[in-house]
């Protein structure tokens, strides 16, 4: 059968805005000019008049973290035990290269929340109406992911500040279903730091500093941050595809997330 994809990564880009200052990527390109040496090492005696065009090969050397581009967060980013709700108390947390390659690609549901303000964060009664709202039952296994609309802005001035974020109870009302992994548009799963700084400093109450990530200690999921296109998509009837490069006992890893449509 035709299939049609849908991209759902941003492309790991130097000099945008996409993460708060000091955390950005750093990308260095080494064209063909600049690389005939690297080639020659192999071979004693090449010179550049001996290659074809004088040309050698483009190479690019990355500065990253693993929360730079589209990628995947694993429980282990979130607090060093999980799954302290369930029966028998909390594990050590899991990590990026542990995920079960099955619940990689499975059906998707789109949770549309663009109409909530900047930095509102997201209540279970909220994600419940918005699935009454779109007709549809969660299933265990789905991978759920929400848009903002922080991601039509990425790139630009204020993408970091974008979106509304997710609650613990929102959080916990998709691992309660039986949801192992979500993801959103936006910067972070949770409300923008930067408003929920202000709520802090009104309120001094540590359990809404990263309350959607820290939900993960209580019941652990696997998280997508800066997805893309998500306007692209309806809110079902579709699969995402989310295989995260697999880095040893990392908290996160790099994913190309995409959309496949079955025709």
């Amino acid at each position: 059968m035709a299939r049609r994809y849908v991209d759902l990564s941003v492309p790991i880009e130097a000099d945008i805005e996409s993460d708060p200052p000091g955390s950005e990527p750093k990308v260095r390109y080494i064209d063909h000019q600049e690389s005939w040496k690297g080639l020659a090492a192999s071979f004693p005696g090449l010179t550049q008049a001996d290659l074809l065009d004088g040309q050698g090969w483009a190479v690019e050397v990355l500065q990253l973290s693993t929360h730079n581009g589209t990628h995947m967060d694993a429980p282990w980013h979130f607090h060093a035990t999980q799954d302290e709700a369930l029966p028998g108390g909390g594990r050590r947390a899991e990590t990026i290269d542990e995920l079960p390659l099955d619940w990689c690609q499975r059906p998707g549901v789109k949770l549309d929340f663009r109409h909530f303000a900047d930095g509102y964060v997201v209540t279970a009664q909220d994600v419940e109406a918005e699935l009454t709202r779109i007709g549809y039952t969660l299933k265990a296994f789905d991978i759920v992911v929400i848009n903002t609309g922080a991601g039509g802005k990425y790139g630009q001035k204020g993408y970091v500040a974008s979106g509304c974020g997710m609650g613990r109870e929102a959080t916990l009302y998709l691992a309660e279903r039986g949801v192992k992994i979500v993801g959103t548009d936006g910067w972070s799963w949770d409300a923008p730091f930067v408003h929920t700084a202000k709520r802090w400093a009104e309120t001094r109450d540590p359990k809404i500093i990263w309350e959607g990530h820290k939900a993960g200690r209580e019941i652990g999921y696997y998280q997508m941050e800066k997805l893309a296109n998500l306007d692209a998509l309806p809110p079902f009837g579709f699969e995402i595809s989310c295989f995260p490069v697999k880095i040893k006992a990392a908290g996160a890893g790099w994913i190309r997330a995409v959309a496949i449509f079955e025709a």
